[in-house]
């Protein structure tokens, strides 16, 4: 169990084995790179192997061995979801005034704390960055030898990325930052300038669809394909894909699209909207749905520019190539800006079935014009 695990971006990844054999691990870093592409689990590998208490080496470069003090309690962090699910859920059962000043933070072993979104906003808010300012000036490693902080996005509040800066303008000797992000322009420019980046580079589709072959043999050909296109070249995405729950999310996206596209058939649209309601469980959806939709104006984008090659939804290539006929690149630019509203807007927990329909009216009035 080690570094072996981690599939593709051999580079990178040896890159930052051979900073842990010199001692020169940075103390700020970001590791950019598409959703899945295993940002968070090679973060966390990487906390192992520099605390590991009983280091391996392979290929002639430091591992770690999974099954120390350490190397068990910081990778029972991994899966990430369930634990912030069990943080979100004591802070549930809190009194309401505890509730409001409670902060939710990830720490299986005392000296990497992990700092994910906080729900409902999704955003990383100013109490988790103080929290992890603390951490990092007031309580030197006990257990390990250096100290992580593991930011899980780059989704701040714009007064949690200022408060940021004074950790990465002032870094503790001991500490190490990482910064997970799909898109580092959303980190603010003075934060990019005061950390060493590293990409996580996408897959071939043909590889992925040689692994889930491999790892998940009750795809079909066909779906094996679908789910290497859509994963973006992103292991962990291609492997946990639940292809019910997109094709589900496309459906309702394509929906929307015919909507704005075709003759609009409102009864149809709020038939499909109507269900993206209120609560954790219809943000998760609306999120799906959007996702979907996001990934159909790409392909119809690829498609005026001429590249079909590159589309994703493979099964769809007729419809959506009859839909694009006479489309603008402008149209999807605003289309696209259009999703981007709808994201902000759920962030201030604006009504999500009315939000969706008012989108895709706005873009069947765009397409009229």
């Amino acid at each position: 169990m080690g570094f072996d695990r981690f599939l593709g971006n051999t580079a990178t990844v040896t890159h930052l084995r051979e900073s842990v054999r010199a001692g020169r691990f940075p103390h700020s870093m970001i590791l950019a790179g598409p959703r899945g592409a295993g940002k968070y689990t090679l973060a966390l590998m990487l906390a192992q192997a520099v605390n590991c208490l009983e280091p391996t080496e392979s290929d002639g470069l430091p591992d770690f061995c999974g099954s120390c003090r350490n190397c068990t309690r910081i990778g029972a962090s991994a899966d990430l979801d369930a634990r912030v699910a069990e943080a979100v859920e004591a802070r549930e059962e809190m009194r309401e005034t505890d509730k409001r000043e409670t902060r939710i933070f990830v720490q299986t072993h005392p000296d990497v704390l992990v700092v994910p979104p906080d729900p409902p906003q999704l955003l990383i808010k100013l109490g988790q960055v103080r929290q992890a300012i603390h951490a990092a000036y007031y309580r030197p490693p006990v257990e390990a030898q250096r100290a992580f902080t593991i930011f899980t996005s780059s989704a701040f509040m714009k007064e949690a990325a200022n408060s940021l800066l004074k950790l990465l303008e002032e870094p503790p000797e001991h500490t190490t930052l990482l910064l997970l992000t799909e898109n580092p322009q959303e980190l603010l420019p003075t934060i990019r300038s005061r950390a060493v980046m590293h990409r996580l580079g996408a897959l071939p589709a043909t590889e992925l669809e040689a692994l889930l072959a491999e790892r998940r043999p009750e795809l079909r050909s066909p779906q094996r394909a679908l789910a290497a296109r859509l994963a973006q070249g992103a292991v962990g995405r291609a492997l946990a894909l639940d292809l019910d729950a997109y094709m589900a999310s496309r459906n309702d996206a394509m929906v929307i699209l015919r909507t704005a596209l075709r003759e609009p058939d409102y009864s149809a649209l709020f038939h499909a909207t109507e269900t993206y309601r209120a609560g954790a469980d219809g943000q998760e959806k609306t999120i799906g749905l959007l996702r979907a939709l996001g990934g159909l104006f790409e392909d119809l984008l690829v498609i005026v520019a001429g590249t079909p090659g590159l589309m994703r939804n493979l099964d769809l290539a007729g419809e959506l190539q009859r839909l694009a006929e006479g489309l603008s690149i402008d149209w999807i630019d605003g289309a696209a800006r259009a999703l981007v509203q709808v994201e902000q807007g759920m962030r201030r927990n604006l009504l999500r079935s009315l939000s969706l329909d008012a989108m895709a009216v706005g873009l069947a009035a765009e397409r009229g014009q």
